[in-house]
């Protein structure tokens, strides 16, 4: 559902304001590192019908840690 890989351009977000998987996931990278996270759907956004489009659905990420922000 979304690349920043594709765009071509790294994307920056605080580590608390994102799903329980990524938020599990990605401490302990370093720079550089790359991750692959594969998050059942009550470590993302939750069971089938709770309103989000990705509700019930595993999620498969590629993570490549470009840099860790101060």
């Amino acid at each position: 559902f979304d690349s920043s890989w594709q765009r071509g351009e790294p994307i920056e977000f605080p580590l608390d304001g994102l799903i329980v998987g990524w938020q599990a996931g990605l401490p302990g990278m370093k720079e550089g590192g790359r991750r692959e996270l594969v998050i059942p759907a009550e470590y993302a956004y939750g069971p089938e019908g709770s309103g989000h489009p990705l509700a019930g659905q595993t999620l498969v990420f590629v993570v490549d840690l470009v840099k860790v922000g101060s």
